[in-house]
């Protein structure tokens, strides 16, 4: 078994300066920050993106915090109409692909090596359109992806186009593009998998670069503090441990940043709780020496 690296989302730190959330992530233990592109934090689209890049990377390293970019925004492309357009939208979705290929620079340069999205909801009610037109809007993205050297954690979410494991192994099969990887919420499996979290878990195992946490119940997508849903933890911890994950765990509490104050101490002490103990470097077994 190996130790787990923590992080928090950080669009569960509106209301938190940056400079404010990454103190309070570093004084807490944890060990990075998943990062959303939005005006909260860094402005993707924003005046000075050059400088704020630059100080948002020494900002991280001043506080050791690793990272991952998130481009799950509401309003990012659109005020009135959350998440539009996606790349399965029938317009628009240029727009969608060029804030990813900004995403990607971003995530290079302050030294992501995944970047986070999802597919988008077919809002027209055609699969077979909306499948095609993610498969497209897709290929550039992984294309810029896979030049700028990083891999693109595309995230199964409940009610979009790639809702589900099996939807992300179609995709995955489809492209066959050496830039997709897999991010893993671990709530949606408790939303929506038919097996155990922990076989979700080993099933995704060759592909999985970022994983998501929250309480959840089943068949309800709502993310909820721990403990508050039905999730036994300790398996899906060990799960990671098992298949040697040696990437971020980000704590996604979206909906709680008025109670970030006392969500971020209270998940990493619930997170270590349920995480078993790493074995010690020193066998302490008579007649044994650890290598």
């Amino acid at each position: 078994m190996t130790g787990l690296s923590f992080a928090y989302g950080s669009n569960g730190l509106g209301d938190h300066r940056l400079a404010d959330a990454c103190t309070f992530l570093a004084d807490e233990g944890y060990d990075g920050i998943a990062l959303t592109l939005d005006h909260q934090h860094l402005d993707p689209f924003g005046p000075g993106l050059d400088r704020r890049i630059d100080e948002t990377r020494r900002l991280l390293a001043d506080h050791g915090l690793s990272v991952v970019v998130e481009t799950g925004g509401r309003f990012v492309l659109d005020p009135r109409n959350k998440h539009e357009p996606t790349l399965v939208s029938p317009e628009g979705a240029a727009r969608r692909i060029d804030f990813y290929r900004r995403a990607v620079d971003i995530s290079v340069r302050l030294g992501s090596p995944v970047l986070h999205l999802w597919s988008g909801v077919d809002r027209v009610d055609d699969a077979d359109a909306a499948w095609d037109r993610l498969a497209a809007g897709l290929v550039p993205v992984l294309d810029a992806a896979d030049d700028a050297g990083i891999v693109v954690g595309l995230e199964p979410e409940p009610g979009m186009v790639v809702d589900t494991i099996a939807a992300w192994e179609r995709l995955a099969d489809q492209l066959d593009h050496p830039a997709l990887a897999m991010t893993l919420d671990i709530g949606h499996c408790q939303c929506l998998e038919d097996a155990p979290i922990a076989d979700c878990i080993h099933r995704v195992a060759d592909h999985l670069v970022h994983v998501q946490v929250e309480d959840m119940v089943r068949g309800v997508h709502e993310h909820l503090p721990f403990g508050d849903g039905e999730i036994d933890f300790p398996p899906a911890m060990a799960a990671l441990q098992d298949i040697g994950y040696d990437g971020l765990v980000s704590v996604e509490l979206t909906r709680h940043g008025h109670t970030a104050h006392t969500m971020v101490p209270e998940a990493i002490r619930f997170l270590r709780a349920a995480t078993p103990s790493a074995p010690s470097t020193t066998d302490q077994t008579p007649g044994r020496v650890s290598a």
